[in-house]
This record gives C-alpha cells, sequence and structure tokens, in this order.
C-alpha cells in the first residue's frame, strides 16, 4: 500500500528498521481496545488493525491526522481523532497504547507527560508498545560544541572525537506516575586522554523486554550538549551531573563537573 504522508512522516516509513521492530511487537498479539497516541501517519494503527477490535488514532497536527485518516479508511475498526491527547477524555480502559512520540532521552518530546495521563486507562494486564528506553552518555571533544542532534547525511555536521565508553545512566519504563525530573551523576573513565567538551546522548528504545531496537535514521538520534571544557589523561574519573525535564524541551537541559580523580 502506497501511504500518504506529510514529508517528515515519509522519512519515518523509509526507516525499515524502526518499523519492522515495531511491526513484530504489535502485529504478533490480539487486542481489544487500542489507543494509538501521536498516530502521525497511522502506520502503526495499520499494523494493529488487523488483529484489534478498536483503535484511537489521536494526532494533534491536522495535516497528519488527515493523511491518517484516508491510509485507514479502510479499517471500520479505526478511528482517527484530530486532538492534542493531553485535552482527550478516554473513556475506556486499553489492552493496548502504542505510543512512539520518541527522542533522545526523552528530552524534547511529551512521551512522558502523554504516558502519565493515558496509563491511568490501560487495564492491569494490558501492554505499552514501547515499554521504555535506556538512556546512554559518552564523553567526547567536539569542533563548535553546540546542543544538536546527529545528522549523518549532514557533511558540515561538526567532528568529534570519544574519549570514553558509553555509560547507560538510567533506565525508564512506562508505568503510571513516572518522575518527569531527571537529575544523576555520571561516572565517566577516560580511555583517550585529551580535552572534553561536550557529551554523546544514545537512547535504545525497549519496544518489548526482550525487543530492543538501537538509533535508526529517524529513531532518537544522537544528541550533543555541551559541558564546560576540561583536559583529562587516561584512566582519569570524571563525574558529571545531568539534569533536564522529561518532555521540557532542550532549553532544560544542564550540565555540572562536579569531580576529577
Amino acid at each position: 500500500m502506497k501511504f500518504l504522508t506529510t514529508p517528515y512522516h515519509y522519512d519515518l516509513l523509509k526507516d525499515t528498521e524502526r518499523l519492522s521492530a515495531f511491526y513484530e511487537a504489535i502485529s504478533n498479539n490480539d487486542w481489544d481496545v487500542v489507543y494509538d497516541l501521536g498516530t502521525g501517519s497511522g502506520i502503526l494503527s495499520y499494523f494493529a488493525a488487523p488483529t484489534s477490535n478498536f483503535i484511537f488514532a489521536l494526532e494533534k497536527n491536522p495535516k497528519s491526522s488527515e493523511c491518517a485518516k484516508k491510509n485507514l479508511e479502510k479499517w471500520h475498526n479505526v478511528q482517527v481523532i484530530n486532538t492534542d491527547i493531553m485535552d482527550f477524555e478516554f473513556t475506556q480502559k486499553a489492552d493496548l497504547i502504542i505510543c512512539e512520540m520518541l527522542d533522545t532521552a526523552l528530552i524534547d518530546e511529551e512521551q512522558i507527560p502523554v504516558l502519565n495521563k493515558a496509563l491511568n486507562y490501560l487495564k492491569p494486564s494490558g501492554t505499552v508498545i514501547p515499554c521504555g528506553v535506556l538512556n546512554g552518555a559518552e564523553p567526547i571533544f567536539m569542533q563548535s560544541p553546540r546542543i544538536c542532534y546527529q545528522d549523518v547525511d549532514d557533511i558540515n555536521f561538526p567532528k568529534y572525537q570519544n574519549r570514553g565508553n558509553l555509560v547507560i545512566f538510567n533506565k525508564i519504563i512506562f508505568e503510571p506516575s513516572m518522575e518527569e525530573h531527571v537529575n544523576v551523576d555520571i561516572e565517566f573513565i577516560i580511555s583517550i586522554p585529551g580535552k572534553i567538551n561536550a557529551i554523546k546522548l544514545t537512547s535504545f528504545t525497549l519496544i518489548e523486554a526482550n525487543l530492543i531496537c538501537g538509533p535508526t535514521p529517524m529513531l532518537n538520534p544522537p544528541l550533543f550538549v555541551p559541558i564546560e571544557e576540561i583536559d583529562l589523561n587516561k584512566n582519569e574519573k570524571l563525574k558529571l551531573n545531568l539534569s533536564y525535564v522529561m518532555g521540557g524541551g532542550l532549553d532544560t537541559i544542564r550540565t555540572k563537573i562536579k569531580d576529577i580523580s
């Protein structure tokens, strides 16, 4: 089937690694009531439709909502609703909540605020797809450091060098009443001596407990965050505090060097 999309969702549909992971999780079960939050072009509702009794596909953007209605019009068990999820009145308990409003470290999308509302309407035996994320960080030296997402197709993207291994600093499992503020101390062991002026954040999506999807072209590209520039030797340890608000946006990110040993 040829999907009607916005330019952004066209790029999403080209990301076959992302789509295959979600298809595997969604299509292998039978569902009664499903909420697809931020349905976009409707592709994940399309995966769920053959094995679901009824799907509420919620989309805030009017153009994306119209595309989803066209793409899903043959499925009489799918209702596409153009609404802000935070204003929507949930009326039924769901077997499945799909919420792919993902971004790196869940900073710039409203994944957690939305799920904090929607998960009150998930049956005790219900499922969330994806079910969580793992967030990691690496110390790097970056030319012209600034907050930015990595674009592998941008030949002008600043060059950078890793100074240490990836450290997983938190694991977030999607469940009711999640704390939206993140405040963690991360300890790096420097493996390559030299200057450090940024950290690279990488997120891994837990589609299901046993199905992990790493960064893909359109799913959680690495995020670069500047820090105070320092010069470290091999095997020195750097303790860094990282804080932000999930769903609060990039302006909420704060970093502070706490210790060097």
